[in-house]
């Protein structure tokens, strides 16, 4: 399932805390795009919906709702400096598991 990394985890739980969020519940979505040759990502704090998995990643709980769950297998959720000052969210996928 979804790896989050420590940069990662550290900037949402940071917009958790600002937020005023005791408990920070951020959903992941994902899709394969039109043309059937990406994975299109999204993510947002959220409520929990009956059919979500749940998984807890250093205290932020990830939920993913079952269409998202195969295309969210051995992906990585980090948090990069892209140039000086310019930080973002990336998912990328986990080579090690790949066939």
């Amino acid at each position: 399932m979804i790896t989050l990394t420590p940069a990662a985890v550290r900037q949402i739980m940071l917009a958790a805390e600002e937020a005023g969020m005791e408990e920070p519940l951020l959903r992941v979505a994902a899709q394969v795009d039109e043309a059937g040759d990406r994975i299109e990502y999204g993510m947002g704090f959220d409520d929990r919906r009956e059919q979500d998995e749940e998984f807890d990643c250093e205290g932020v709980i990830v939920l993913v709702s079952p269409p998202s769950r195969p295309q969210l297998e051995d992906t990585v959720l980090d948090y990069v400096e892209l140039a000086p000052a310019e930080f973002r969210f990336v998912f990328s996928r986990d080579q090690r598991h790949d066939d």
